[in-house]
């Protein structure tokens, strides 16, 4: 009786369940996870083993920081079903600071903005009456429009450079996998239609082999056993000019981060509080010092699955504290992560494209609920919105402002929402009620009264 009077977040599903439930998150977020790793060891003209440590590592990392998040660890962790993955805001610069001075260099200055991170949670967390129903509505829609090109991306094949990219035979199994995902939700319910999404990958990969899109090649070269060690490139160096840029990444991170646990807690109805966001903020910060100290990278909420716990309505955090368990051992052994490394793009993009949408679809949700007539909220969604989707449409756009500015304004998402908030503010004030700025009438009320 105890487990059914307790909010949906809070239940422990059975064994079972938890495990099929968090596979299906590590699925849906393994190519973004990897993605950072092979993008920097390439940059940076590492070999094929330092590239399989350092995907380990992320992997390994990955599982921790979730399970910091979901469970609770101190005064950390905001205990709803929040994956933890590796921010992409960081690539670049950790790029910069790789080839001036060496991976040592990286880890120092992501020890040191974790640690930042970390210290300022409490203080950034009191800005969430900044973010009202019409701010954290534009912002939920940014993060899902701004995630549809990844997953468009991954239905034409996953490299815009291959010869075959966009053929018909990707696109077809994109289509095709959304296709199994509408029909296992919408004629199942309960277990199966939850699984929706993990058995539109499943049976679009088995369909994919014949058709020579499903390679597992690398499957009997990887190794059984990884061991993580701790500072493996090195002991870290400390570059005042690579720890600011650092820095500056991660109070990106964190307003990202502010956006992907208020998304997850729309769609999960339990709203986040000032003291669950400053648990949310510490776990990142200290995520991102493990990452240091573990050859990883800077920690943050994984947009990517925020659409999954809408599309399948569970809503239990201990599945993603699965996920996490999942992730570790996947760190562990390497020829486990290869097999899941195996799943052809197309499949992934065909899923994607459900899952992102759900998000978006979760902010619209949102500003559905807010008043339009007699306000100034209609300028700040589309304003915001529109600034939101200036680097999806021209990646350089920014390109001669200063290199502290590009890391903000690279991302649409950073962008997006810090424009939300400042309209908000500039449009609405900042005394709000949850109604996403005052109506025209609430403000002749408060002048009334005053």
């Amino acid at each position: 009786m105890g487990e059914k009077s307790c909010h949906p977040v809070d239940q422990m599903l059975p064994f079972g369940q938890l495990f099929i439930y968090g596979l299906q998150h590590v699925l849906a977020m393994y190519a973004g996870a990897v993605a950072v790793p092979l993008i920097v060891a390439n940059a940076l003209g590492l070999g094929k083993e330092q590239l399989i440590f350092l995907i380990n590592a992320d992997l390994f990392t990955c599982g921790i920081a979730t399970l910091i998040q979901t469970l609770g660890f101190g005064n950390m962790g905001i205990r709803i079903p929040m994956i933890q993955g590796v921010t992409f805001a960081a690539v670049t610069p950790m790029i910069i600071i790789g080839q001036t001075n060496g991976l040592p260099a990286v880890y120092g200055s992501i020890i040191v903005a974790g640690l930042v991170t970390y210290l300022l949670a409490p203080y950034f967390s009191k800005l969430l009456r900044f973010f009202p129903p019409v701010v954290t509505g534009s912002i939920i829609t940014i993060i899902g429009i701004t995630l549809m090109p990844v997953a468009v991306m991954w239905a034409a094949g996953g490299n815009p450079k291959a010869p075959d990219f966009a053929s018909m035979k990707y696109i077809a199994m994109a289509f095709t996998v959304m296709l199994i995902v509408l029909v296992m939700y919408r004629f199942f319910t309960g277990f199966i239609s939850n699984i929706a999404v993990l058995m539109g990958l499943i049976i679009g990969t088995i369909i994919a082999i014949p058709f020579g899109m499903a390679n597992f090649s690398q499957v009997s070269g990887a190794a059984w056993v990884g061991i993580t060690t701790p500072f493996w490139f090195g002991y870290p160096t400390f570059d005042i000019a690579s720890i600011v840029s650092m820095v500056l990444v991660m109070l990106v991170v964190m307003t990202e981060t502010t956006g992907d646990s208020i998304a997850i807690g729309e769609i999960i109805d339990k709203p986040v509080t000032s003291n669950d966001l400053a648990r949310c903020l510490r776990a990142d910060g200290f995520s991102t010092v493990l990452g240091g100290i573990l050859n990883s990278f800077p920690y943050t909420a994984f947009a990517q699955n925020v659409g999954l716990v809408g599309l399948t309505r569970v809503k239990s955090r201990f599945v993603v504290a699965a996920a996490g368990v999942i992730l570790i051992v996947l760190g562990l052994v390497p020829k486990l992560a290869a097999v899941i490394a195996g799943i052809p793009s197309a499949v992934l993009g065909g899923a994607g494209i459900a899952m992102f949408g759900m998000v978006a679809a979760s902010g619209i949700k949102t500003l559905s609920k807010i008043e339009f007539e007699g306000t100034n909220n209609i300028m700040v969604v589309g304003i915001s919105i529109g600034i939101g989707m200036i680097t999806l449409a021209q990646p350089n756009f920014y390109h001669d402002f200063p290199s502290w500015m590009q890391v903000i304004l690279h991302s649409g998402i950073t962008a997006g929402s810090i424009a939300a908030i400042l309209l908000n503010a500039f449009l609405n004030g900042v005394k709000h009620d949850g109604a996403g700025g005052m109506t025209h009438a609430e403000k002749l009320h408060e002048e009334a009264a005053g």
